[in-house]
């Protein structure tokens, strides 16, 4: 992983290397206050940047600045870093955001780019989650994202922070080449549909060496995902790293290549995660996902396939999943789970789960609501390894 992200980022480092030294741009210059809304600084402070020719660096310096809302794009002329050192805050009615239809910060179409600093993006969401009726109404409001990425490539996001935004954290769609590393997300357990990152339609994925507590899933992935790798990460509280919900758009493209290595869950109300919905029309498939060396640390659902996923009754049982899961390992997942059901295979009738390998599982139950056990239906897992609890005990073994 360290080898291939190095080499992912050499020919940028090569360039800033032999290039002048970044130009910067200080908010401050372009009519930026702390404690009042700098979003015309940053517009320009940004167009200017990005027509620069060479390498250039904008600086939100350590003070704390408020920004109503903003959309930044590209194409630049040269790699471009937005350096957030203090913090910039969100409105916390989202009533007063200009556009209602778009996310709270917006970057687009950018070629290498970097956001560091140590900052903090605090998207003031507690008011909004209040509010936030979207699980039972389908006509519900919908509230801002902190941090919107579409069609970025070849790009690095690191050591900064995203705080309580209104709905998910992050949404990535439509990416290349993009690592977030040292990443930290926060917001408490309670907090209404706050995903830390939502990947799909991207390819090439990095999350690194991140910390993320938020109320929903940490890490979300749509359709079209391939290569999305997560290393290093530690989850909670939050609903886990899930692949899906998928199947609610006849469209819905293939997810494949799924690695999560060396992952800590603590107190989630999952671990990894597959959720598909049933009575849905789309028939994708997934395939290439790979779970490796994982902590689990008092978690509700440590491993769980749900191809009946269905909250809130929204749909019809009666009717599988249309959506083929294969190709799948699950190795070295040790820890405690906070049910008495550790692993949990729903799979669907129409097409069952296939070639699904689980080895060294190591997993214990404390509580008082029975003995540790493990849920199957429509899958028959071949083991290497130990396995505790016996996992399917009707499934295949392999020596």
């Amino acid at each position: 992983m360290a080898l291939k992200f190095t080499l992912l980022f050499l020919p940028l480092l090569a360039h800033i290397v032999n290039s002048q030294q970044p130009t910067t741009f200080d908010i401050g210059k372009y009519g930026g206050k702390p404690n009042a809304n700098i979003a015309e600084a940053l517009s320009n402070a940004w167009k200017e940047a990005c027509a620069t020719t060479t390498p250039s660096t904008i600086v939100v310096p350590k003070e704390t600045f408020l920004l109503n809302q903003l959309t930044l794009a590209g194409p630049c002329k040269a790699p471009i870093e937005l350096q957030v050192q203090g913090t910039i805050r969100a409105p916390s009615d989202y009533t007063q955001l200009p556009d209602k239809n778009a996310e709270w910060i917006t970057i687009n179409y950018v070629d290498h780019l970097t956001i560091s600093g140590g900052g903090i993006f605090d998207g003031q969401g507690k008011e909004a989650w209040t509010k936030n009726d979207c699980g039972k109404n389908p006509n519900c409001v919908k509230l801002p994202i902190n941090l919107s990425f579409n069609f970025i490539t070849n790009s690095i996001i690191h050591d900064v922070t995203t705080q309580d935004s209104k709905n998910f954290h992050v949404n990535v769609i439509g990416c290349k080449n993009v690592t977030f590393q040292q990443f930290t997300v926060s917001a408490p357990g309670e907090s209404i549909n706050t995903d830390g990152l939502h990947i799909a339609k991207s390819e090439g994925i990095y999350v690194l060496e991140s910390v993320i507590k938020t109320g929903d899933d940490c890490i979300s992935v749509g359709d079209g995902m391939k290569e999305l790798h997560i290393e290093k990460v530690t989850c909670g509280p939050g609903h886990g790293i899930s692949v899906g919900s998928l199947g609610k758009g006849a469209t819905e493209e293939d997810v494949t290549g799924i690695y999560v290595k060396n992952c800590t869950f603590t107190g989630t109300q999952n671990g990894i995660r597959v959720k598909t919905w049933p009575s849905a029309p789309a028939k994708l498939k997934i395939t290439g996902l790979h779970y490796e060396d994982i902590i689990m640390d008092n978690v509700q659902n440590p491993i769980i396939i749900d191809q009946e996923y269905c909250p809130w009754n929204q749909c019809n049982l009666d009717s599988p999943s249309l959506i083929k899961i294969s190709e799948m390992t699950v190795k070295n997942i040790k820890g405690t789970s906070a049910s008495p059901v550790a692993v949990s295979f729903v799979c669907s009738k129409t097409v069952p789960c296939e070639n699904v390998e689980m080895g060294d599982i190591d997993l214990t139950y404390s509580g008082n609501q029975g003995p540790i056990t493990t849920k199957c239906s429509n899958i028959k897992p071949t083991f290497v390894g130990k396995q505790n609890p016996p996992i399917c005990a009707n499934a295949t073994q392999s020596s």
